[in-house]
Protein backbone atom coordinates (compact mmCIF):
# COMPACT_ATOMS: atom_id res chain seq x y z
CA UNK A 1 0.00 0.00 0.00
CA UNK A 2 1.21 3.36 -1.03
CA UNK A 3 3.14 4.79 2.49
CA UNK A 4 1.02 8.21 2.26
CA UNK A 5 -2.60 6.71 1.96
CA UNK A 6 -1.48 4.47 5.09
CA UNK A 7 0.07 7.54 6.61
CA UNK A 8 -3.75 9.07 6.19
CA UNK A 9 -5.79 6.12 5.90
CA UNK A 10 -5.06 4.21 8.87
CA UNK A 11 -5.97 7.55 11.48
CA UNK A 12 -8.63 8.17 9.26
CA UNK A 13 -10.31 4.36 10.48
CA UNK A 14 -9.20 5.04 14.35
CA UNK A 15 -11.01 8.44 13.86
CA UNK A 16 -14.08 7.49 12.31
CA UNK A 17 -14.42 4.13 14.46
CA UNK A 18 -13.56 5.93 18.07
CA UNK A 19 -16.18 8.96 17.55
CA UNK A 20 -19.04 6.63 16.31
CA UNK A 21 -18.42 4.24 19.05
CA UNK A 22 -18.27 7.23 21.44
CA UNK A 23 -21.56 8.79 20.16
CA UNK A 24 -23.42 5.50 19.86
CA UNK A 25 -22.28 4.63 23.42
CA UNK A 26 -23.78 7.65 24.66
CA UNK A 27 -27.36 7.11 22.98
CA UNK A 28 -26.82 3.52 24.66
CA UNK A 29 -26.28 5.00 28.28
CA UNK A 30 -29.28 7.41 27.80
CA UNK A 31 -31.69 5.08 25.57
CA UNK A 32 -34.88 4.00 27.26
CA UNK A 33 -34.66 1.10 24.71
CA UNK A 34 -31.62 0.05 25.58
CA UNK A 35 -32.97 0.07 29.84
CA UNK A 36 -35.93 -2.14 28.60
CA UNK A 37 -33.77 -4.62 26.68
CA UNK A 38 -31.55 -5.48 29.36
CA UNK A 39 -34.38 -5.36 31.71
CA UNK A 40 -36.38 -7.67 29.47
CA UNK A 41 -33.02 -9.78 29.16
CA UNK A 42 -33.38 -10.23 32.86
CA UNK A 43 -29.86 -7.89 33.40
CA UNK A 44 -29.74 -5.39 36.17
CA UNK A 45 -30.57 -1.64 35.88
CA UNK A 46 -26.21 -1.13 37.01
CA UNK A 47 -25.26 -3.12 33.36
CA UNK A 48 -26.63 -0.23 30.88
CA UNK A 49 -24.51 2.89 33.08
CA UNK A 50 -21.32 0.24 33.28
CA UNK A 51 -20.98 -1.04 29.93
CA UNK A 52 -21.85 2.69 28.81
CA UNK A 53 -19.50 4.18 30.82
CA UNK A 54 -16.63 1.21 29.58
CA UNK A 55 -17.32 2.02 26.08
CA UNK A 56 -16.83 5.39 26.45
CA UNK A 57 -13.75 5.23 28.25
CA UNK A 58 -12.43 2.80 26.10
CA UNK A 59 -13.32 5.24 22.95
CA UNK A 60 -11.24 8.41 24.75
CA UNK A 61 -8.27 6.16 25.55
CA UNK A 62 -8.67 4.72 21.75
CA UNK A 63 -8.40 8.38 20.51
CA UNK A 64 -5.82 9.48 22.64
CA UNK A 65 -2.57 8.92 20.71
CA UNK A 66 -0.37 7.92 23.64
CA UNK A 67 -3.22 5.68 24.89
CA UNK A 68 -4.80 4.08 21.67
CA UNK A 69 -3.00 0.68 22.50
CA UNK A 70 -4.69 0.37 25.80
CA UNK A 71 -8.10 1.63 24.39
CA UNK A 72 -7.81 -0.61 21.71
CA UNK A 73 -7.35 -4.07 23.85
CA UNK A 74 -10.33 -2.12 26.30
CA UNK A 75 -12.14 -1.92 23.20
CA UNK A 76 -12.18 -5.67 22.14
CA UNK A 77 -12.97 -6.84 25.11
CA UNK A 78 -15.74 -5.31 25.47
CA UNK A 79 -16.75 -5.94 21.69
CA UNK A 80 -16.36 -9.65 22.82
CA UNK A 81 -18.38 -9.39 26.02
CA UNK A 82 -21.28 -7.31 24.10
CA UNK A 83 -21.26 -10.13 21.37
CA UNK A 84 -21.55 -12.65 23.65
CA UNK A 85 -24.18 -11.11 25.36
CA UNK A 86 -26.07 -11.05 22.30
CA UNK A 87 -25.60 -14.43 21.60
CA UNK A 88 -26.84 -16.08 24.63
CA UNK A 89 -29.46 -13.94 24.38
CA UNK A 90 -30.67 -15.17 21.15
CA UNK A 91 -29.85 -11.97 18.96
CA UNK A 92 -27.49 -13.32 16.49
CA UNK A 93 -26.52 -10.09 14.37
CA UNK A 94 -23.57 -9.37 15.87
CA UNK A 95 -21.87 -8.39 12.37
CA UNK A 96 -21.35 -4.58 13.47
CA UNK A 97 -19.10 -5.42 16.17
CA UNK A 98 -17.09 -7.71 14.38
CA UNK A 99 -16.67 -5.36 11.63
CA UNK A 100 -15.98 -2.78 14.50
CA UNK A 101 -13.28 -5.10 16.30
CA UNK A 102 -11.42 -5.98 13.31
CA UNK A 103 -11.06 -2.33 13.07
CA UNK A 104 -9.70 -2.05 15.89
CA UNK A 105 -7.09 -4.82 15.18
CA UNK A 106 -6.18 -3.07 12.04
CA UNK A 107 -5.63 -0.07 14.41
CA UNK A 108 -3.59 -1.49 16.80
CA UNK A 109 -1.32 -3.27 14.26
CA UNK A 110 -0.96 0.00 13.10
CA UNK A 111 -0.02 1.90 16.16
CA UNK A 112 2.71 -1.15 17.93
CA UNK A 113 4.44 -0.73 14.11
CA UNK A 114 5.10 2.26 15.07
CA UNK A 115 8.94 2.88 16.67
CA UNK A 116 10.51 6.17 17.11
CA UNK A 117 13.34 4.79 14.90
CA UNK A 118 10.62 3.93 12.12
CA UNK A 119 10.30 7.10 11.37
CA UNK A 120 14.01 8.23 10.12
CA UNK A 121 14.07 5.67 7.60
CA UNK A 122 13.27 6.42 4.20
CA UNK A 123 12.05 3.27 1.75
Amino acid sequence: MNARLTRFSIPLLRWTLGLVVLLESCQFLFSNSAAHFLAKAGLPSWIQPVLGGAEIVASVLFLVPVTTVIGSYFLLVIFGLAALVHILHGQYEVGGLVVYAVAVLVCLAHATNQTPEAGHERL
